[in-house]
């Protein structure tokens, strides 16, 4: 059997061999092949020179549940404000006629007042809507230039000397006042009322012609 690359004689001969001048393709130098003791041929491991490190790229690293883009800022509900202030009222004002009333311990009015009130309102063809009812008394102080700038009111009802605005000097009780652009009637709160069919039957002559 010819063999044409001596390197193969590693796999078909146990013993150690020495090839000939010839074979050796003029190398002088001797050719030691270590037998293999499986029949697999040594994988020689060659070193590779590292290549140059490349300048590193710092990542942005954000902590987690942060967000990269800035949240939009949700928009805040709408209030009317007059003079850098917002007023909490009851009704939507469609026909500009603002009561003033006093509750320390409501929102708005007491629900009994309000269900009075909203029935003179409908003796008057008028509904929650066409008013805005706003607690004095959630309030430091109100002042009627605030009022008329967030209200714009035609009409003008006060319900009792505790819902008196800041700056709306004296007023006679009982007795409506026709202003240049307001009509204003400063009369019983319903507390006055609710214990007296007098109060009542007064204040509704007032207010029917207001």
């Amino acid at each position: 059997m010819k063999i044409d690359n001596p390197q193969a004689f590693r796999f078909i001969m146990q013993d150690e061999i020495y090839l000939l001048d010839k074979d050796k393709g003029g190398n002088p130098a001797r050719m030691a092949v270590t037998p293999a003791s499986t029949g697999i041929p040594e994988i020689i491991t060659v070193a590779e020179t590292p290549a140059p490190e490349a300048n590193p790229i710092k990542e942005q690293v954000t902590e987690p549940g942060t967000p990269v883009v800035k949240a939009m800022q949700e928009p805040k509900p709408h209030t009317q404000q007059t003079s850098g202030r917002g007023f909490n009222y009851l009704g939507k004002n469609k026909k500009n006629f603002l009561i003033l009333v006093n509750y320390p311990t409501q929102e708005h009015i007491a629900p009994d007042h309000l269900a009075a009130l909203e029935n003179i309102l409908k003796r008057k063809e008028l509904l929650l809507d066409d008013v805005a009812i706003l607690n004095v008394n959630a309030y430091a102080a109100v002042n009627l230039t605030d009022l008329a700038a967030c209200f714009a009111p035609t009409r003008l009802v006060i319900m009792g000397k505790d819902s008196l605005p800041a700056g709306i000097g004296t007023l006679p009780f009982n007795q409506p006042l026709q202003g240049k652009k307001t009509h204003v009637l400063y009369s019983f709160s319903f507390d006055e009322m609710m214990s007296s069919n007098e109060n009542k039957k007064t204040f509704w002559e007032h207010m029917k012609k207001l």
